[in-house]
């Protein structure tokens, strides 16, 4: 690595576990450092390429490995505090070096010397005694420069690496156009009256909110926690439809945030980049190398899907369209009605409020209860790390630990703020290797969360949704943080994007156990345990418009699947090609679209990918079917999934993964029972 101690991107960290050292790093240090990354990364290419001796899996595919080692540290903070902690200044920076970063790597995938090589190895691959992970990294290496236009004419790389360049910075313009429009939005309310119906709570969130703003009454953002009371508990129908249309057309203001110019650019360029290929659509490219394999037998999915949950669905919306009108609904049901009734549908129907359960998740309790959970199953502990520096003092950072064995730094930012995208995710700083049998690099994960701020002394209190969400992403994280693998671009959530869903989404079952909750649900004023007639009602309302929710899942993958098999560019707003590509449940509101603010595919990696979310609960209802058989806290079930599935990241395809831990394939049996189709 070079080392210019005078830019700390260049410096030796000499700090716990060599985490970054926040506090001194500046934005104005990241585009020289990428700068002179890039040239080290270039230089350590050259150096592959002139090697007079013959190619080999060391000299070639371990050297490409970690050829951009310096780039990759730099860029991996860059763009994951431009997320969570981002400004004016950083978002600039960003846009600045994204042209640079696409030219480097395109240069780097259309090196033709580079890829003669990897060629050279690729075909004496049944020769050479590789193991498993090497096999897997040689294959991915050699189909990276094929997917990426190696093999095309000179005048097509040229294209091609255009259309990356442009993609690279459209992308990122989408992600801050739907950060300042959500910033943009307040609904400030000076009469109580308009407060009808809110739980308590909400009331004293949004009156904080509007303190700290410097305004008197009541406000109210586009953020999880003060979006979703407000549309789920407010009386005022005007209101509600106010906000909800503010929230459903994020990047569609004919502003300068809006996105319906880059939707349709991002959607031809990423076309146009599949012709390039020999692809008919984008989709195709994409799912060549995807569990499902092929368009073919993705719409076969989904249509087996959408037959199973239509029905279901329909009925669900019926009942709740039926339950407005005996409770005094004038007009026909519309999105801004739906969460209100169907919540007091619920209640009425489960004689449960899902407000009722908040004073029993207080935010460090399901985090212990959580933590507890990883020990009982995997022997792992987390300890409070204040000595390591975070970003941010809302984050905090945690030490993992297998009893002695460090297993890395745990980054946990669980509230909204302006600099913030919405939404919940994990990411990493720094993914696990080993450099050798005795050098074991350790991962840096980050989970990163939207949920309830405490207010005033009180604490913060979690909705159910939010404990699922946390759950979501810890496995997510945990994911990163077993993995024991050799090679860092297959740790972790390294893996197909729609097999990475797998051990997030097995983590929300466990909401739903009884003996999980009672481990860590407690009142936060009383410590009265979560009383157990809550918890029946918990599991007796998990069917709760489930066929409704499954088809507004898939509603989003068959989006996702519109915009990127598209063939020629559409006329009009996108929320035309979103209206023909769903199966509407409720009346459509012109100037209302999920797509101009769908940052899962066009600017989070989920592009033909949005499906996944699905293909994975199949999977993991029947991986959890067994834990249901073997005990839900039964460590030897635990470990053999740690053993089978989370410690091997991306080192052997993962259907293999999934037959070696279930000893079958996966069956949709256990998906469509929980669901109750």
């Amino acid at each position: 690595m070079h080392t210019d101690n005078s830019n700390p991107l260049l410096a030796e960290w000499h700090t716990p576990h060599n985490t970054p050292p926040f506090s001194i790093i500046k934005t104005e240090h990241y585009r020289p450092a990428i700068e002179t990354a890039i040239e080290e990364g270039r230089q350590n290419i050259d150096k592959i390429v002139e090697n007079p001796d013959a190619p080999t899996f060391a000299n070639t595919i371990e050297a490409l490995e970690c050829a951009t080692a310096s780039l990759d540290r730099i860029t991996g903070l860059l763009f994951n505090l431009n997320e969570c902690d981002t400004s004016d200044e950083m978002q600039q920076v960003v846009m600045d070096v994204l042209p640079d970063l696409s030219r480097f790597e395109t240069e780097v995938s259309m090196n033709t010397r580079l890829f003669a090589r990897v060629k050279a190895i690729y075909e004496q691959r049944d020769t050479l005694s590789l193991d498993t992970d090497q096999q897997t990294l040689l294959e991915d290496s050699y189909k990276g420069f094929v997917r990426n236009g190696v093999n095309l004419p000179d005048d097509k790389k040229k294209r091609f690496a255009d259309i990356e360049e442009q993609l690279s910075q459209l992308t990122q313009q989408f992600n801050q156009n739907v950060l300042a429009d959500n910033n943009a939005f307040t609904l400030h309310l000076s009469d109580e009256a308009d407060l009808a119906g809110l739980p308590q709570r909400a009331r004293n969130a949004a009156k904080e909110e509007a303190r700290q703003r410097g305004l008197e009454g009541w406000v109210f953002t586009l953020e999880s926690p003060s979006y979703s009371p407000f549309i789920t508990y407010a009386d005022n129908r005007q209101l509600r439809e106010t906000i909800w249309r503010a929230y459903n057309s994020r990047g569609n203001h004919g502003n300068e945030n809006d996105n319906n110019e880059i939707i349709r650019q991002i959607a031809m360029l990423r076309h146009e980049k599949a012709n390039l290929l020999g692809f008919d659509t984008y989709c195709d490219y994409v799912l060549s190398e995807r569990m499902v394999k092929s368009l073919s037998a993705l719409k076969s999915f989904m249509q087996r899907l959408m037959d199973a949950a239509l029905p279901v669905a329909q009925s669900d919306l019926a009942e709740v369209a039926a339950y407005a009108k005996s409770h005094g609904a004038q007009d026909d049901l519309q999105y801004w009605d739906f969460a209100y009734y169907s919540e007091r549908l619920k209640q009425e129907k489960y004689s449960f409020d899902s407000e009722l359960l908040r004073p029993f998740f207080q935010l460090e309790h399901v985090r212990q209860g959580i933590f507890d959970l990883y020990h009982r199953l995997y022997g792992l502990t987390f300890q409070p790390a204040p000595d390591i520096e975070t970003y941010n003092p809302d984050a905090k950072a945690y030490e993992v630990f297998d009893g002695q064995r460090f297993m890395g730094v745990l980054y946990m930012d669980m509230h909204p703020r302006a600099s913030k995208r919405s939404g919940a995710w994990m990411t990493e700083f720094r993914g696990q290797r080993h450099t050798s049998k005795k050098d074991d690099i350790r991962p840096l994960i980050q989970i990163v969360c939207n949920f309830t701020k405490p207010i005033g002394d009180k604490p913060a209190l979690l909705s159910f949704n939010e404990v699922e969400t946390f759950m979501h992403e810890f496995g997510h994280a945990m994911h990163g943080m077993m993995s024991d693998v050799r090679y860092e671009s297959q740790s972790g959530t390294n893996v197909l994007r729609d097999f990475v869903e797998l051990p997030s989404q097995l983590m929300e079952n466990w909401c739903y156990e009884p003996d999980f909750l009672n481990t860590f649900a407690r009142h936060y004023e009383s410590g009265e345990p979560l009383p157990i007639d809550y918890i029946e009602k918990i599991r007796a309302a998990e069917r709760f418009l489930s066929g409704y929710l499954c088809v507004r899942q898939l509603n989003l993958g068959l989006t996702d699947m519109a915009f990127h098999t598209l063939r020629e560019p559409y006329e009009g707003k996108a929320e035309a090609v979103e209206r023909k590509a769903m199966k509407e449940m409720l009346p459509s509101i012109e100037g209302t679209n999920t797509s101009t603010a769908f940052t899962h595919i066009f600017s989070g990696g989920y592009a033909s990918g949005y499906y996944g979310y699905k293909w994975a609960e199949v999977l993991d209802a029947d991986v959890f079917s067994r834990f249901k058989e073997e005990g839900i806290f039964n460590s030897e079930t635990a470990l053999r999934l740690r053993r089978e599935i989370l410690s091997k990241g991306g080192t052997e395809h993962p259907a293999t993964l999934f037959r070696n831990f279930m000893g079958r394939e996966p069956a949709i049996t256990a998906f469509l029972k929980r669901s109750g189709f």
